[in-house]
């Protein structure tokens, strides 16, 4: 969700909006809405200062307002005083089938339009946003709070272009930020060179269930010490015995651990539905993906030893079955039951020891 627009709505903040307007500042947010053009007085020229007249109310003084948004087709350019020029855009409520209308006719211009929409159902934004399609315009969406926001950015997979943020509290816009311009950065991945399997009895092993399609090279990072982790392959490759499962990856003994994200470890036991994982694919690329469901059960048990470049050693315990894969170099897709000594596989190495799933510095032996 880089690049979303983050924009807050001040209307109707009483006291409470100098505070908010300064933390919106603070988190670099892209605009400010505001319905009197006393709000927008002071404000940096880091933000756009948007004025939304009401329909009753005319466009007279604008004040320091960059875009002013009107409840009808934007008029003409204006000039806004000491020759700087101010943006028109239109705003939209959605609570029909003829507002929808009008509100698609909107996002097909090459105008700024900001929409909100009565009903709690999806469907209507999904329309406007397909009415959109190819238009050079910039859509924003109002959002009731942070949550609503991020389930609206997820709409027809892209969203709008940003969200207006509505009723804030304090701390509202600093979440926002965080959540919308957070990215996934890239893993290094080495190989990592194995020095033999051993059968270790039976045990449980966790099936982490996505709510993604996982692709032929994605995976999870999985390993028994956080130091250092195997690229466990999602179930997307054709099996002899059963149908392809893309959403799942048969990770490993549950005491493992796997990457929450790029800094984080959570144990594959902890892992249950609504947590995120991160997903890896054999370039090094990661995404964050959400877990639906974790299949924990009892099965016979297989531990992989390893070798990283530095010579470190690695472990990685798995289901003791021929259908468990994990990736190699270039995307190779390996049985685990058929490694062999000096068979390359692909991992990473965090570098740092772990507590609680934050990395640490300090004396921490794992064997």
């Amino acid at each position: 969700m880089t690049g979303t627009l983050c924009w807050l709505d001040v209307r109707g903040a009483g006291e409470a909006g100098r505070a908010l307007r300064e933390e919106a500042v603070h988190q670099r947010f892209d605009a400010i809405v505001a319905d009197d053009p006393a709000d927008l007085a002071g404000l940096p020229p880091t933000v756009t200062r948007v004025l939304a007249l009401a329909a009753d109310r005319p466009a007279g003084d604008l004040g320091a307002a960059d875009l002013v948004l009107l409840p009808a087709g934007p008029p003409p350019p204006a000039d806004g005083g000491e020759g700087r020029s101010v943006r028109f855009g239109e705003w939209h409520e959605v609570v029909d089938r003829e507002s929808l209308e009008r509100a698609c006719a909107a996002v097909r211009r090459d105008g700024v339009t900001l929409l909100s929409f009565a009903d709690a159902t999806n469907i209507p934004m999904e329309i406007v946003l397909a009415a959109a399609a190819r238009s050079g315009g910039t859509i924003v969406t109002a959002a009731a709070s942070v949550d609503e926001a991020l389930v609206q950015l997820s709409v027809l997979e892209h969203g709008p272009d940003g969200v207006l943020l509505t009723a804030p509290a304090p701390g509202d816009a600093t979440r926002l930020a965080g959540l919308t311009r957070a990215s996934s950065p890239g893993l290094d991945l080495v190989s990592l060179t194995v020095t033999g399997i051993r059968h270790v009895g039976a045990g449980e092993r966790a099936c982490v269930d996505t709510c993604s399609v996982l692709g032929p090279d994605e995976g999870i990072l999985v390993g028994s010490w956080a130091r250092a982790l195997m690229l466990c392959v999602s179930e997307t490759h054709p099996l002899p015995y059963m149908p392809t499962r893309p959403f799942r990856v048969n990770a490993g003994a549950v005491m493992s651990y796997t990457l929450a994200d790029a800094e984080h470890t959570r144990y594959l036991s902890e892992l249950g539905a609504g947590d995120t994982v991160l997903a890896v694919g054999a370039d090094g690329r990661t995404r964050r993906v959400t877990v639906g469901r974790v299949k924990i059960e009892t099965r016979p048990l297989l531990a992989i030893d390893a070798t990283a470049p530095d010579g470190e050693p690695v472990s990685l315990i798995v289901q003791d079955d021929w259908h468990v894969r994990v990736l190699g170099p270039g995307a190779a897709v390996l049985n685990t039951t058929e490694l062999r000594r000096g068979d390359e596989v692909l991992g990473h190495l965090p570098g740092r020891e772990r507590h609680v799933g934050y990395p640490i510095d300090e004396l921490c032996v794992e064997r």
